[in-house]
């Protein structure tokens, strides 16, 4: 009787284990993100917000026809510290089908701009030399409504 006691109770473990496994299912497709669309990305955007948590941003984007003629953005988190980006600093790379621009100073730090159907985002990447030490991983991407150019609301 205790045989079949100790293999159940083996069993279970073992089960568990598998089970977080995450084996895929025979057929699933990969989690593959899809691709940014091509968009034409045209905005005169302001976004000025600040949060509940003190995080605070200025965000001033101006593109035509996919080309970035202004950019200033600052973001405060809290009173942690705080993030600058400014287009004179930058050099753009890329047109389609999202905008790209990388650091005169040859730091690695890209902004990336692309538009969805109810949104325009301004991102960074690699950009930790341009915020206060110890808050870059707080610093989020900006949101434009593309219609009026104010922040978006997620």
């Amino acid at each position: 009787m205790t045989a079949p006691r100790l293999s159940i109770a083996a069993l279970v473990p073992l089960l568990v284990v598998l089970g977080a496994c995450g084996i895929p299912v025979p057929g699933a497709p990969p989690g593959r993100p899809a691709p940014i669309a091509d968009r034409p990305i045209d905005l005169d955007g302001l976004c000025m917000q600040t949060e509940e948590d003190g995080f605070r941003e200025n965000a001033r984007l101006h593109v035509r026809d996919n080309q970035v003629l202004a950019l200033s953005w600052q973001m405060q988190i809290g009173r942690r510290g705080s993030c600058n980006f400014e287009l004179g600093e930058f050099r753009q790379t890329q047109r389609r089908p999202h905008i790209e621009l990388v650091a005169r100073d040859g730091s690695g730090c890209k902004l990336m701009v692309w538009q969805e159907p109810r949104r325009i985002t301004l991102a960074h990447a690699g950009c930790a030399r341009r915020c206060t030490a110890g808050v870059y991983e707080q610093a989020w991407p900006v949101m434009f409504d593309p219609a009026t150019g104010r922040c978006a609301r997620t």
